[in-house]
């Protein structure tokens, strides 16, 4: 995906819709809407993929997961250290973005209200639909929650099959979404002419007054990711792992720089485990913890997710009440274990929680072109937490034996 030419595209969008809000021509304005078809193209062929892109990550994800028996412990208390963190960064990026839009002026919904569905379900008949009738029809209707459940069940059961059968299923979804993601890749490369698209008219019909909460909505993101390695890494890696933060900052400080550079934690890796090494972890502990790490675990996308929920909510004019939230709250949850490998991947798997809420799926676009600085510190965010599940876990289990779990594991197998 081309950052670059994304951002060109943004810049574009955005000075037709300030010079068509400004001047109020109505020729630009014209234009500014003429183009609104680019960008609603655009994220139709973002919901095409991602129902299925979803589903076969989400389905891999949890197959991964549910292989934890082999694992032993080591392998459960990193999954339990992945969800401890994962639940606050939600709940700090929700609590931090309703804070800052209480300091920029409220920005008039793009979209005409009596188009959205802000229809809010009771929590009696939110929990009956979280179980799809029929999958299919709950895929066709965009229920993306509910195939949520059905894949994370269903990846369930299939952990219980015999060895071939569950290699067959699991093989088959990491294909499907293998494919997918390529596909998913084609998608954004046209990024460019969508966002222009989207936020021609967006602005169009707003003024400037999107491009303060646009700056807004960036410091608050970027301020709640310090938040969540304040307030939940480093006292996690402190009082659990024993280890001193200032100990902790000056052995990963490569990785941050890594993870911060490059927005990947798979690229992250090796920096990884050359500086779990240097901190005194054991090589049979971080070696199983970071790949697992690097595979499922995602706080600072969390946060930033819950965080653009509310923000796009406030921009739509979606109110949000408890049950619609704890919606929210789980689907970005489920979404943000298993964010696909692919670039802004933390936007497009905020479908989920956009249906749930009932907020359009335009905003989404208008995110993309601003990604960019986002995306380096959540990026560097979760590589460090990557680094603390590491030192956290290797400190609980400083009194295992080793020997006897896997004389244990050896008279299972037999």
């Amino acid at each position: 995906m081309n950052t670059r030419a994304i951002l060109i595209g943004l810049v574009l969008g955005l000075g037709l819709g300030v010079a068509a809000s400004a001047t109020g021509s109505p020729a630009l304005l014209r234009a500014a809407e003429a183009v609104a078809p680019l960008g609603q193209v655009f994220l139709r062929a973002i919901q095409m993929v991602v129902i299925p892109l979803v589903a076969a990550v989400v389905f891999v994800g949890v197959a991964r997961i549910g292989n934890l028996r082999k694992l032993g412990r080591i392998g459960g208390l990193s999954v339990g250290f992945f969800w401890v963190t994962t639940l606050p960064a939600i709940l700090i990026g929700m609590g931090v973005m309703g804070f800052a839009l209480t300091f920029t002026a409220p920005v008039p919904p793009p979209t005409p209200t009596t188009e959205l569905n802000t229809a809010n379900p009771g929590v009696i008949d939110f929990l009956v639909n979280l179980v799809p009738r029929n999958p299919v029809q709950a895929a066709a209707d965009g229920s993306l929650l509910s195939i949520l459940i059905f894949t994370v069940l269903l990846a369930a059961a299939t952990t219980t099959l015999p060895r071939e059968k569950r290699e067959t299923l699991t093989g088959f979804a990491e294909s499907l979404g293998d494919a997918l993601i390529k596909l998913m890749n084609w998608v954004l490369w046209t990024a460019p002419v969508g966002v222009f698209g989207l936020a021609a008219p967006v602005v169009a019909r707003t003024g400037l007054a999107l491009l303060q909460n646009l700056a807004v909505f960036i410091l608050a993101v970027v301020v709640g990711l310090f938040i969540l390695k304040g307030l939940i890494l480093l006292p996690m890696v402190r009082f659990v792992g024993g280890m001193p933060a200032g100990r902790f900052i000056r052995g990963t400080v490569g990785t941050y720089t890594v993870g911060f550079s490059t927005t990947t934690s798979v690229g992250t890796l090796p920096m990884m485990l050359q500086e779990a090494e240097k901190l005194g972890l054991r090589q049979d502990r971080y070696r199983l913890i970071l790949p697992l790490a690097a595979s499922i675990n995602r706080p600072g996308s969390a946060l930033f997710q819950s965080a653009s929920l509310v923000f796009l909510a406030a921009m739509y004019g979606v109110p949000l009440d408890a049950g619609l939230i704890a919606a929210a709250v789980l689907a970005i949850f489920l979404a943000a274990m298993t964010v696909a490998p692919v670039p802004s991947a933390s936007i497009v798997s905020m479908v989920p929680a956009l249906d749930v809420v009932g907020v359009p799926l335009a905003g989404l676009g208008i995110l993309l072109g601003i990604d960019r600085v986002p995306d380096v510190f959540r990026s560097a965010t979760n590589v460090i937490g990557h680094m603390a599940a590491a030192t956290t876990v290797d400190a609980m289990t400083q009194n295992d034996n080793d020997d006897d779990e896997e004389m244990d594991e050896g008279t299972e197998d037999g």
